[in-house]
């Protein structure tokens, strides 16, 4: 059973529990859920895209139509943050490619530094302004740390310049997720990306509640595990309870699981599906666990 069939089969988390039913259950259904980005008390809807995979094709009409589409279905809902990077091959060049000038309008547009030395780091970002058709970029982060003091040098003078507008650090194993904290801890940043899911929860520990104290937005990667959390619920009836949260899928589940901590900003999975894209974006609608219905969703996909 792939996630097609499975699709149709079926800080501080006191702060969750501390929100009363009734107003949760207030909120509307079709109303995607909104977080602020600490730093500046912008808002952006909790589910965005990630590029990683699925945006590196090549140049046919075959290869992009799908893609082409899932982005319009993506701001036609009224989602807006896109991640990429140098390190997806082609994905930033057809994500410019692909988006139009109204989506460039509503676009949160996110991307990496993957590179060692000043001057490459600076030719590198210009490189991908340059692919993704954009005079200034959303979000430029030093993707899994590498040389970080030489290119936050770069993104702070960027940053002054009006050339971005924020700036973070990425990771995506548990391994680095120390690293990250000590990053948080003594340098003053915009965005923090890495992994989190219902079966991945290290990030609970010290780096959720650390980015929360220190005003950082997160962004979470690899929400399905790589699609791993699909694998162990193959087979299994979506709980009956998960009608309370107005979930209707696996993968909405798991997402609502995420959307529920109240650090995280936006979750960024990647898929060239619409069917796979419209049910990411329900799993950013209508109510989220409280801290019970948290736990019993990470034990039914234990």
């Amino acid at each position: 059973m792939n996630r097609r069939e499975l699709l149709t089969a079926g800080v501080n988390i006191m702060a969750v529990a501390a929100l009363s039913p009734g107003a949760r259950a207030a909120q509307s259904a079709d109303a995607p859920i909104l977080r602020k980005i600490p730093s500046s008390g912008e808002e952006i809807p909790v589910i965005g895209l990630g590029t990683s995979g699925t945006f590196q094709v090549g140049g046919s009409e075959a290869e992009r139509a799908p893609l082409k589409e899932v982005l319009q279905t993506f701001f036609a809902a009224g989602s807006r943050l896109i991640d990429t990077s140098p390190m997806y091959g082609t994905a930033e060049a057809v994500l410019g490619d692909l988006m139009s000038p109204e989506m460039h309008e509503r676009a949160f547009l996110a991307t990496k530094v993957w590179t060692r030395g000043e001057r490459s780091g600076i030719e590198q970002m210009t490189h991908s302004a340059q692919l993704l058709r954009s005079a200034r970029l959303d979000l430029i982060q030093v993707h899994n740390l590498l040389d970080l003091d030489t290119h936050l040098k770069t993104l702070r003078a960027w940053k002054d310049a009006g050339k971005v507008r924020y700036i973070g650090i990425t990771h995506y194993t548990v391994s680095a997720q120390a690293e990250l904290v000590r990053v948080l801890a003594r340098e003053k940043l915009d965005f923090v990306q890495f992994n989190y899911s219902p079966v991945t929860r290290d990030a609970e520990a010290r780096l959720l509640p650390l980015a929360a104290e220190r005003g950082v937005a997160v962004l979470v990667n690899r929400p399905f595990e790589d699609a791993a959390l699909f694998q162990a619920v193959r087979g299994k009836p979506l709980p009956g309870w998960a009608v309370e949260l107005d979930v209707t899928s696996w993968g909405q589940l798991a997402l609502k699981f995420i959307a529920s901590h109240p650090a995280v900003t936006c979750i960024i999975p990647a898929t060239a599906k619409v069917a796979h894209l419209k049910d990411n974006l329900a799993g950013g609608r209508g109510r989220t666990p409280d801290a019970r219905q948290r736990e019993a969703i990470a034990k039914a996909f234990a």
